[in-house]
């Protein structure tokens, strides 16, 4: 008797969600930032309600209550991402531009440090497990170790393929996909080694990536709008999802059971993880082009996208088009 009530329990969870995750989500505030500078992630400080965007050279940080610039980090070098690690009142930067990170303090916004890294670090991120921050460094086809506390570089990473994007299991394990390869490497962060190199087939392409710890699934935006579901104990992909064009970053509420792809055409699919091997798409919400990075507010239920016009004019390959002076807005997408 004790295991069918179990069972009901648990099956009652996923059967209650879907009603709630019928909302509509809405993008219901536009704001002009301006400023000058490509952007790269987004990263929401959960402690202060502050938005971390970066803008090339510098950091715009907007606090979310108002929706206004609250600070700037300057004289950076084509950087890409920002980490927070909270519990040692430190934020850190990866620098594409001189493969360094910029080390600062997450209530001064003051630079404290910047540590030597492998070539033209992308992605970055803080552990709470082991308390290392992991820079994933794209030229350099590696991951540079990084003691949150004190600064010190422990070690790297060697991957043989570009890495892009990566998550934590918050036990000692990250997961990281490794677009060029269509493959996903399990990292152990207590060896500082490979454990395993999964392939994401149908999926190619895999970038942006979110995760769903208690149920150990991994969300994988892939390339030819489509998002890739794959057990985190097996490596075994389980389901494919029909997104939008051009995803760039993806994002899970546990709470909701909603999972965020943000794609470039402009368009923020929503998808609802109805149990762990069954997802329904809710909505493909129109945002604006060139929508592709975006952060998540957990508590609100709260999405951050930014984007920004590009002057039509002739480039040389391989540059981009100079932005629309004054175009660069800030999207608030919320459920209602």
């Amino acid at each position: 008797m004790k295991r069918i009530l179990v069972i009901l329990v648990a099956t009652a969870v996923f059967v209650a969600v879907p009603a709630f995750a019928q909302r509509e989500f809405k993008v219901t505030d536009r704001v002009k930032l301006g400023g000058e500078g490509f952007w790269d992630y987004l990263t929401y400080d959960d402690e202060g309600q502050r938005l971390f965007i970066t803008r090339g050279t510098h950091v715009v940080v907007v606090d979310t209550k108002t929706l206004k610039v609250a600070g700037d980090i300057p004289d950076l070098a084509a950087i890409h991402g920002v980490a927070l690690a909270p519990e040692f009142n430190r934020g850190f930067i990866s620098n594409g531009g001189n493969s360094t990170v910029t080390v600062f303090d997450l209530k001064t916004l003051a630079k404290l440090d910047s540590v030597k890294v492998g070539e033209r670090p992308d992605a970055i991120l803080f552990d709470p497990y082991s308390k290392h921050v992991f820079s994933f460094n794209a030229r350099g086809q590696d991951s540079t170790v990084i003691d949150a506390a004190t600064s010190k570089m422990l070690g790297s990473i060697p991957f043989g393929s570009r890495p892009e994007f990566a998550v934590s299991d918050l036990k000692g394990k990250l997961y990281l996909t490794l677009e060029e390869k269509g493959q996903i490497a399990v990292i152990d962060v207590n060896k500082q080694s490979v454990l395993n190199n999964w392939p994401t087939a149908p999926c190619e392409g895999p970038s942006a990536m979110a995760f769903d710890i208690e149920h150990h699934r991994l969300f994988i935006g892939c390339d030819k709008k489509m998002m890739a579901v794959m057990d985190s104990d097996s490596g075994r992909v389980i389901a494919t999802v029909p997104i939008g064009e051009g995803v760039d970053a993806a994002r899970f509420n546990p709470k909701t059971n909603e999972i965020f792809m943000s794609c470039g055409e402009g368009v923020l699919t929503i998808i609802h993880e109805d149990t762990p091997d069954r997802y329904t798409v809710r909505q493909n919400l129109p945002t604006a082009k060139g929508a592709r990075t975006m952060a998540l507010d957990q508590k609100k239920d709260v999405a951050y996208l930014v984007t920004a016009q590009c002057e039509d004019k002739p480039v040389p390959p391989g540059q981009r088009p100079p932005l629309v002076p004054g175009s660069f807005e800030l999207l608030v997408v919320k459920a209602e």
